[in-house]
């Protein structure tokens, strides 16, 4: 049987002299990576019947821009032949080059005609795309993407994953129109990443990824009702199994660098098979990812990595959660741990990437730490049962849910920021998704660096108006005097710090970005938007920009 190229090439990791870059193929082969007179190869491994490979090129030349190839078999795959988009390219970092990088959260697969931007929006990662295609300027490019979660959507799926769903089982079984295998997994990935102008993009930007909930499934690890709720199921296990296992295929495996993809367990099986065949990962994969919901404290998703004078920790928000009555934490000891050594002054700028927000319009914080006093039993038996429900209903989820937690990376964060963990960066920046609009929040300080949350959401699945509306008075409006009150009512303690709205929100598809400057750090967001009636060649419109001016002055000096 002669391999084809399924999925990608996607760019993922990329430093100073190496890059790496993932494909799915048809069937077992060898996959050739060409740049220039160099190449690089791979053979593939397999997971439930899909086809793997993800090659390392390595000993670039820093700051190069080098056209490449893949060839699958033998037979060149990509670029493809005739098309309208620019080569693909492995862009190395450039050591003086200060940090550039786009992020957003929130996209769902739909078709980019009319009834699909009707109905979701124009996605504003293609029209990025569209735009970066016909103006190849290497200086604009971003060093990379990072994509803050809920990449796919495995509970609220579109009708052409509908379509494929119905042709394998009936959807009147549970779980009905959601997924449950790894086939299905694999089809929504597809579905996700095969446009032709996304295609290319991901080729050609470096890209970084953490899930959110629904990468798994809706208020995924919310609380202990919910996860029993979950084990109660006929399928529960199968859609964790294979959500935690295409993870890692899909999206995990490229976000890390060689040396510590080297001390995966799972890579490690990769790399010693020898044998003549196909290494088959299925079984293998299958157990890990039981394990990593079983036991979390098993495998780490988060990771860190230093990109000049910036140090960039994505943080795992779902997986690491503890959710035992008395000790609720978005973070286990360990992870909360890991995050405290890593979170470290001696960088320019400190950006912690966690698809929730940190920092959540101050009224819905107070909401949400409220309702997790009042769950936890603060008015009852009784009060905890309606505290249950209303969190349910209304997501109430987030950092400020977690009071525990919350409070310590606060503390992290005020330390860094006031040089008590090394000399103190000009910002402590946190970048989140989730929430459905877009915002800038600071915490008032006189002195010091100066801590931001920004966030950008959705990348392309936009509330409906009356939603907005009703999202604007709960966050902004009512939420905040409602909040602080009933949160006094159960004895919540003062956050550390208080903080503000600076701009927003924005209900727009947006794809977000930042951009280290002299001036500072420089923040944008930008929409799609189709003038005329070609719907599928939307342009590109900046939405808001902001440039958060240091107190501090740093110099180019990297933490050890």
């Amino acid at each position: 049987m002669t391999a084809s190229l399924v999925l990608g090439p996607l760019l993922r990791y990329v430093d100073e002299d190496s890059a790496s870059v993932w494909v799915e193929t048809s069937a077992a082969c060898r996959v050739v990576l060409r740049a220039r007179d160099r190449h690089w190869e791979a053979r593939t491994f397999a997971v439930h019947g899909h086809h793997y490979a993800l090659i390392e090129a390595s000993g670039l030349e820093p700051g190069s821009t080098t056209p490449y190839s893949v060839e699958v078999d033998g037979e060149r795959s990509w670029p493809e032949a005739g098309s309208a988009f620019p080569d693909p390219v492995i862009r190395t970092l450039r050591p003086e080059r200060a940090l550039r990088m786009a992020f957003g959260s929130c996209r769902t697969s739909v078709p980019h005609d009319a009834d699909g931007n009707g109905r979701h929006g124009i996605d504003s990662m293609r029209a990025y795309a569209l735009h970066r295609a016909n103006n190849d300027d290497d200086d604009a490019w971003p060093d990379l993407v990072a994509f803050l979660g809920d990449q796919v959507y495995a509970d609220a799926t579109s009708s052409e994953m509908q379509e494929f769903i119905r042709a394998r089982r009936s959807l009147d079984e549970p779980p009905g129109e959601e997924l449950k295998d790894y086939e299905e997994y694999a089809h929504l990935y597809k579905l996700a990443w095969s446009d032709e102008a996304n295609r290319w993009l991901l080729s050609t930007l470096p890209s970084a990824m953490i899930f959110d909930d629904h990468d798994i499934r809706d208020d995924w690890n919310a609380s202990t009702d919910w996860r029993d709720e979950m084990h109660s199921t006929s399928w529960w296990h199968g859609r964790i199994v294979s959500g935690l296992a295409s993870y890692w295929v899909y999206q995990h495996l490229g976000n890390l660098s060689p040396a510590a993809r080297a001390e995966d367990e799972l890579w490690q099986q990769v790399c010693a098979h020898g044998g003549p065949d196909e290494l088959d990962l299925t079984d293998a994969i299958d157990a890990f990812a039981e394990r990593a919901d079983r036991e979390p404290d098993s495998y780490r998703w988060s990771y860190c990595r230093d990109i000049g004078d910036v140090r960039l920790i994505t943080v795992d928000s779902r997986a690491a959660r503890v959710l035992e009555s008395g000790k609720r934490s978005l973070l286990d000891d360990k992870e909360l741990a890991w995050l405290d050594e890593h979170m470290r002054g001696g960088f320019r700028h400190l950006v912690i990437a966690t698809s929730l927000p940190f920092l959540l319009p101050r009224g819905l914080h107070h909401i949400e730490s409220w309702n997790e006093a009042l769950a936890e039993g603060a008015w009852g038996k009784r009060g905890a049962q309606i505290g249950e429900r209303i969190r349910r209903a209304v997501d109430l989820e987030h950092w400020g849910a977690f009071q525990r937690s919350f409070r310590a990376v606060a503390d992290f964060a005020v330390e860094v920021a006031d040089g008590k963990r090394g000399a103190p960066p000009q910002t402590v920046m946190f970048l989140s998704g989730d929430v459905h609009f877009s915002y800038i929040a600071e915490v008032e300080r006189d002195s010091g660096s100066r801590i931001i949350q920004a966030v950008c959401s959705p990348i392309r699945n936009p509330l409906p108006r009356i939603m907005r509306f009703m999202t604007a008075i709960m966050s902004y409006g009512v939420a905040s005097p409602v909040g602080s009150l009933v949160a006094r009512s159960v004895r919540v303690p003062k956050p550390p710090f208080r903080w503000k709205g600076v701009r927003g929100p924005w209900f727009d598809n947006n794809l977000a970005g930042l951009e280290d400057t002299d001036d500072g750090m420089r923040l944008w967001w930008t929409t799609g938007v189709v003038d005329g009636a070609d719907v599928e060649r939307p342009g590109l419109k900046q939405v808001a920009t902001y440039t958060v001016q240091p107190r501090v002055r740093t110099e180019p000096i990297k933490a050890d």
